[in-house]
């Protein structure tokens, strides 16, 4: 089979820093803690837990050793009870994630109500979140009762979101009520530039995979995005996760990946679907 890879996919800067760190500090350390998945993907994170590193949900869970703060970030609150308990932290946070969090903490501090646009489950919002006494976060035009009527809003996005759907949301809140706002894009280069050329590629192929953790938000929205232009768009967290019945009639595929999402999933994924032969395999 003939197999096509984006021009941009795979691991970003922020997600490679954040597993380069993590592999130094465990070839240094024995007790070395993540506080929370460090970056959203089993396959990565089963690897570095064969490597010693300990995932963890909960400050409480950490009581010695070396602390790893994920690629998406960590609340203030909780770098603090971290450093009461005398532990050894390293920051791996993305800086574009950091960025947010400072442009959210200077817009309270400027009077302005907070308000972000993304998932009020993810680790990166959720961190953001927690940079400040209140914030409002919106999904989507349904969350737009939230908002305070005839205030001074202080608009960011969640790094990964599309730029389509941030220009949506934007327009949408404008046409509320609100007193001032002020917006500062967020959004990540790399993130996008993998948006836009695997929805390039998509159109191309006969077929499409998106390699990446089911719960990567970028790689879903990855996902997402090609199906909005190819139906035959699939999901898949690697080789294994891949149903051959769907190879069958057809002749081109694309494939491209999460910024999360290893080079050797994507390396090994290439190889065995170029290998494929849906004759000989059929049978």
């Amino acid at each position: 089979m003939k197999v096509i890879v984006a021009e941009k996919c795979g691991f970003c800067h922020g997600v490679r820093n954040a597993i380069s760190i993590a592999e130094k500090i465990l070839a240094q350390e024995d007790e070395v803690y993540s506080l929370g998945p460090i970056i959203h993907n089993k396959d990565a994170v089963e690897r570095l837990s064969r490597a010693g590193l300990k995932t963890v949900n909960k400050v409480d869970e950490i009581q010695s050793g070396t602390v790893l703060i994920r690629s998406h970030g960590a609340a203030p609150e909780q770098i603090a009870r971290l450093k009461e308990k005398g532990v050894n932290i390293v920051d791996a946070t993305c800086i574009l994630v950091k960025r947010v969090q400072h442009i959210a903490e200077e817009f309270e501090k400027d009077g302005y109500k907070v308000v972000i646009i993304g998932d009020e489950n993810h680790p990166e919002v959720q961190a953001v979140v927690g940079c400040v006494k209140d914030a409002v976060v919106i999904a989507d035009e349904s969350d737009l009762h939230k908002l305070p009527e005839k205030a001074r809003l202080g608009i960011v996005c969640q790094t990964t979101q599309s730029p389509d759907h941030f220009g949506r949301m934007l327009g949408a809140v404008g046409r509320g009520s609100f007193r001032e706002l002020k917006v500062i894009n967020t959004l990540c280069e790399e993130a996008i530039k993998r948006q836009q050329s695997a929805v390039q590629l998509c159109k191309e192929v006969d077929i499409m995979f998106v390699l990446g953790g089911l719960e990567s938000a970028n790689t879903r929205r990855l996902a997402d995005l090609c199906k909005k232009e190819n139906s035959e768009t699939f999901h898949l967290q690697n080789w294994d996760g891949l149903d051959k019945e769907i190879l069958f009639g057809k002749n081109i595929a694309g494939v491209t990946a999460g910024a999360s999402t290893p080079e050797w999933i994507i390396a090994e994924f290439v190889e065995n679907l170029e290998a494929f032969n849906t004759a000989e395999d059929r049978n």
